[in-house]
């Protein structure tokens, strides 16, 4: 059972017993007129599944849609889902319906074991027409779903800002160093609630732990060139679209019983497009914590790519199609973690900002991938949250992370650079894993000094607008230069290394419907184009998505 809504107005439950099978849904929502709900690629209305009904005057009603875009959607030719009930009990619609998890109908959104986003919308009446603002998405994995952790008691920890007045400026990054209360053992975070005041505002929320030559307290602007600036050590994290956030039953974030006393650092990123002035907000962190300890400490690795100014790494505009890399070769861990274990990813969060479309983030080992860690082929800005990827991706040592974004600057005029502004850009994966180890990013960036002047004049100085065939070029300059890795620890400790290289990514699992003709029943599998010959690898079933 999952809210599908900020305000605990839209309740979803759902239940199967097997992947070949069928899935059960019950759909509560706060009206007695028409409700609807779906699945969509991207979190829109464009391309999604659809079924709306409710019960009217003359009974029920009940159908599966079809959307083609931001209009009223297309009764499917295919009725692929069945309604098994109707009812309105105080305030309330509750439809219960069903269909199969292995859909063949191409109107069909094929449901896979990753995490997929659904949406929601109703209406005060019966009959259906525009919904408004009563609408909403939120990202689930159904058949790998982590249920979420009970809160077992009121011990938190509040990292919050006060009274913040946020400039009018588009974007404006606020951080406050703050100590929590004392606790003198050491205890686990197993549950974090975001508190946000204002989801017009924030663009996400990160609240890092402090090395420990970090003593002063402030809260003021970031990045000021105070000495704050070196707390990077992720502790819990939030985004726009996210929300609470459980973490497995075995573990937990450590926190207290330090020898010194740490001090940590929430960085708010707001998002002011319209130029509002005169608001305040007062948004942050709830962390709930047990003395009773899990059985592994949690950390949060920080891949992808580098953003440094000097580097001279920008993105061309007018460009429908733009990819970027970031590596992290785990090799050089054992210079900083002796002895290395391995590590077990359970939850990532890809991050972009508006120009990103695609984000993938590519496991390797021994030079060859073995698995992606997680991707999303319809990435959308208002929609970020740290996913279950339902499955344990264990990296060890010498293994090779690879994170690809995929930009669209068509509607630019001017050279996108990599940088903190929301109009910026950035290729980022936060992979949430255990056992801890003192090791908070491993990140990089192309060596630019080694590309051709002429390169940068043709791309971004000339008069004339670069060919696709500039452009291409351009960025396979970018794959093939040398990668400088950078690697820190939670003491701010850096090393450098210029050992990186991007390989070459294999195409993303896709979903293929296979009829029997002989039973006329169907099957989802998915396959990964490994060459250019066509050979495919069928995997049993479903993959991630």
């Amino acid at each position: 059972m999952e809210y599908l809504d900020q305000n605990d107005l839209v309740c979803l439950k759902w239940g199967f017993d097997n992947l070949q099978g069928e899935i059960t849904f019950k759909l509560v929502i706060n009206t007695t007129g028409w409700v609807g709900f779906g699945f969509s690629p991207n979190g829109g209305m464009a391309g999604s599944d659809i079924v709306m009904g409710g019960l009217g005057p003359s009974g029920s009603y009940f159908k599966d849609y079809y959307a083609t875009g931001n209009l009223m959607p297309s009764v499917d030719k295919q009725q692929s889902y069945t309604l098994l009930s109707a009812s309105e009990s105080e305030g309330q619609t509750i439809l219960t319906f069903k269909r199969t998890i292995q859909s063949c109908d191409d109107q069909d959104f094929h449901i896979t074991t990753g995490a997929i986003k659904l949406i929601y919308a109703y209406g005060t009446s019966d009959e259906i027409n525009y919904h408004a603002s009563s609408r909403g998405t939120k990202e689930i994995n159904l058949l790998n779903y982590m249920p979420r952790t009970t809160v077992t008691g009121s011990n938190y920890l509040s990292a919050r800002v006060d009274n913040v007045s946020v400039p009018h400026n588009h974007t404006y990054y606020h951080c406050k160093v703050m100590k929590f209360s004392s606790l003198n053992t050491k205890h686990h975070i197993y549950l974090i609630e975001p508190l946000i005041e204002h989801f017009d505002l924030i663009h996400h929320m990160l609240l890092y732990r402090c090395p420990s030559f970090v003593t002063q307290l402030y809260d003021r602007p970031c990045y000021q060139g105070d000495i704050g600036d070196a707390c990077f050590d992720i502790v819990a994290s939030w985004a726009v679209g996210g929300g609470v956030f459980a973490f497995p039953e075995n573990v937990g974030i450590p926190v207290g019983g330090e020898e010194k006393e740490t001090l940590y650092r929430l960085e708010i990123h707001y998002n002011n497009p319209n130029g509002d002035k005169g608001r305040t907000d007062s948004s942050g962190l709830k962390l709930y914590y047990t003395d009773k300890l899990r059985e592994h400490d949690a950390g949060t690795l920080t891949a992808g790519l580098l953003q440094l100014d000097h580097m001279n790494y920008k993105i061309p505009p007018k460009v429908s199609q733009f990819h970027s890399y970031g590596v992290c070769n785990t090799s050089v861990f054992s210079q900083l973690v002796n002895p290395f274990p391995d590590i077990h990813v359970f939850a990532v969060l890809l991050h972009t900002h508006l120009a990103g479309r695609k984000v993938r983030a590519a496991h390797y080992r021994n030079g060859e991938q073995i698995d992606f860690l997680d991707y999303d082929e319809n990435y959308k800005f208002e929609f970020q949250q740290a996913t279950s990827l339902g499955n344990i991706k264990t990296i060890k040592l010498g293994d090779e992370i690879a994170v690809e974004c995929t930009y669209s600057t068509a509607t630019r005029t001017t050279a996108t650079k990599m940088g903190l502004g929301t109009n910026d850009e950035m290729c980022l994966a936060f992979l949430l894993y255990y056992p801890a180890i003192n090791i908070a990013s491993c990140i990089s960036h192309p060596n630019t000094h080694y590309l051709p002047l002429s390169t940068n004049n043709q791309i971004f100085e000339g008069k004339a607008a670069p060919s696709q065939d500039d452009i291409a070029e351009y960025e396979r300059l970018l794959q093939t230069l040398p990668q400088l890795q950078l690697v820190s620890d939670a003491e701010h400790n850096f090393a450098f290394f210029e050992n990186g290289s991007v390989r070459k990514m294999k195409n993303t699992p896709t979903v293929t419907c296979q009829i029997n003709n002989n039973s006329g029943s169907s099957r989802i599998s998915t396959s990964w184009i490994l060459n250019t010959a066509g050979i495919i690898f069928s995997l049993l079933l479903v993959v991630i998505m």
